[in-house]
């Protein structure tokens, strides 16, 4: 038998996961206890994708935390070498959440993916591990870098950044991360190490904005996806910091999830990628409004604050290069407009099925 399991199932990543995963393997078992309802609210929650992920014939849902070493060894122990791929999806999420509870953000994100590698090492050391990491372990470095302010986004001086983004070479030292980018570094840092010193095939994907229909932004977390949802319900919606000018990459989650697949028909040992929408797909803050206001038909309001988030990135397009090399197969299929009309397309028949 072959077996994939990816943590976090119920999440946006996890979700995507699972879906094209169990078209793949004969067995998919998927680990969520719905943690993200404890982080953002009932709104947040992932149960309707569980609930919708155990209509899969071929998949098995386990509620598990991923802090909990002796639950998970049990899985592991039982399907041993079956398993050949694990995707680690799991994690606290959130800057703002991180810094009102450290020892948890740096339980789920460190001491859960030390559990998850130290049973996968014991038990099932052939099969492909991917780990979703995320470009803030740089830190705000990127934020020392000079830039220029134009009508609708900010945009870099150096030449080079402009043309291709940030790569995987840029510093991860004397920044400020915030606990949360703390503790996904010290998880990154042990993928790498368990992939470089044990020999294990592991990949470490740094991932900027993630977005998709499957995504359950709330106000702490997933920009875009709670940006539409505001501007459907014609809530307010606050901006914070840089005058909604702040740049980022978004990668559709499906893209992102076939580029998991690249990986896993041909492995490597602790390697990391920057991983994004990159030059081709990306926008601001006020970019995006203007976007998905086209698409609606009506303004979105908006609220400002002045005081950026700490840590938060001015300016940030990741430099997809390196993995493009590594996998020429690899393209995406979303640009930004069609990341937007699907996820309000999405949005608009979940809330008509509610009402």
């Amino acid at each position: 038998m072959t077996i994939a399991i990816i943590t976090g199932s119920g999440g946006l990543i996890g979700s995507e996961s699972v879906n094209f995963f169990s078209k793949k393997f004969e067995k998919v078992i998927g680990i969520d206890n719905n943690l993200r309802k404890s982080f953002f609210g009932l709104g947040a929650s992932v149960i309707k994708n569980i609930n919708n992920h155990k209509k899969i014939k071929n998949y098995t849902h386990a509620n598990i935390d991923i802090r909990d070493y002796n639950k998970l060894e049990k899985i592991f122990q039982k399907y041993k070498n079956n398993v050949k791929l694990i995707i680690h999806c799991a994690a606290q999420p959130s800057h703002d959440f991180a810094a009102s509870d450290p020892f948890l953000d740096y339980s789920v994100n460190s001491t859960g993916t030390l559990n998850l590698l130290e049973a996968f090492r014991n038990y099932s050391k052939n099969a492909v591990f991917i780990h979703c990491s995320t470009n803030k372990v740089y830190g705000d470095r990127s934020n020392s870098e000079p830039y220029i302010e134009k009508k609708t986004r900010y945009s870099p001086k150096n030449y080079k950044i402009l043309k291709n983004g940030f790569d995987e070479h840029y510093s991860i030292d004397q920044s400020k991360h915030s606990l949360f980018g703390a503790s996904k570094l010290s998880a990154d840092i042990l993928c790498q190490e368990y992939g470089k010193y044990f020999g294990l095939k592991i990949g470490i994907f740094r991932g900027g904005c993630l977005t998709g229909s499957y995504h359950k932004g709330a106000k702490l977390h997933g920009f875009l996806s709670y940006l539409i949802k505001c501007s459907i319900l014609r809530e307010k919606y606050t901006i914070i910091g840089y005058k909604g000018k702040q740049v980022r990459d978004n990668i559709h989650s499906s893209d992102l999830i076939s580029a998991f697949f690249e990986f896993y028909k041909k492995p490597k040992k602790g390697e990391v990628y920057n991983i994004g929408g990159g030059i081709k797909n990306n926008c601001s803050i006020i970019e995006a409004i203007t976007l998905i206001e086209k698409e609606l038909n009506h303004k979105t309001k908006i609220n400002f604050n002045n005081k950026p988030r700490i840590g938060d990135h001015i300016w940030w397009i990741s430099d997809t290069r390196k993995f493009e090399n590594h996998f020429p197969n690899w393209k995406q299929s979303y640009s930004i407009d069609k990341i937007i009309k699907e996820m309000i397309n999405t949005e608009i028949e979940n809330l008509s099925s509610k009402s």
